[in-house]
């Protein structure tokens, strides 16, 4: 297991490949579909120093808040293909080195990996509870009254959080192998 220390320099990342296991510490950002769009429309002021050379997690949090301060109860990855018409350009734009989800995501976002130096990373899905307990910390939110708790920006930091890289900064993709293995194993069943 490569154990990755945030900020992480793109010569870091570029080390990675595809099925690499990563253990991940340090500080990065929750963001889903309205951080996103708000990320590509704006400068981002209040997240843009922290995004880079850091790591964007697709989690939406179960979140508690006893006496001022948060901490998460879940934190599960959520599917990441509907942030492809974001992620290139916000992994251009703030100098994101990974990107932490489930599903995989498409060929624009693979470029970018490869163009700026940055990684896909799976988390395994329906252990939310267990993904909790490496947010050792939640720093700040922000965008909470705007876009509610699973779309606000979650500054979290993370120790030993457990994650493989599906996609990496040399254009492999595993989940482009995993359909075409699909596809290729459909056919011979089907007789097409």
């Amino acid at each position: 297991m490569t154990e990755i220390k945030l900020p992480v320099s793109p010569d870091e990342i570029r080390k990675l490949k595809a099925g690499d296991e990563v253990s991940i510490t340090g500080v990065m950002i929750t963001a889903r579909d309205a951080a996103h769009k708000y990320l590509i429309e704006t400068d981002g002021p209040e997240v843009k120093e922290i995004l880079k050379d850091s790591m964007i997690y697709h989690c939406g949090p179960v979140v508690k808040k006893e006496g001022g301060t948060y901490s998460f109860v879940a934190a599960g990855p959520t599917t990441s293909i509907r942030e492809e018409p974001y992620e290139a350009d916000v992994i251009a734009k703030y100098g994101v080195r990974g990107v932490i989800g489930k599903g995989g995501m498409g060929g624009k976002t693979l470029e970018a990996c490869g163009k700026h130096g940055s990684v896909y990373l799976s988390a395994v899905g329906g252990i939310a509870t267990t993904l909790a307990r490496s947010v050792v910390e939640v720093l700040d939110v922000h965008k909470l009254e705007e876009f509610g708790v699973p779309e606000a920006m979650w500054v979290i930091r993370v120790e030993n959080f457990p994650a493989v890289v599906t996609m990496d900064s040399h254009g492999k993709s595993i989940h482009d192998d995993v359909a075409k293995l699909s596809r290729e194993n459909y056919e011979k069943l089907v007789g097409t």
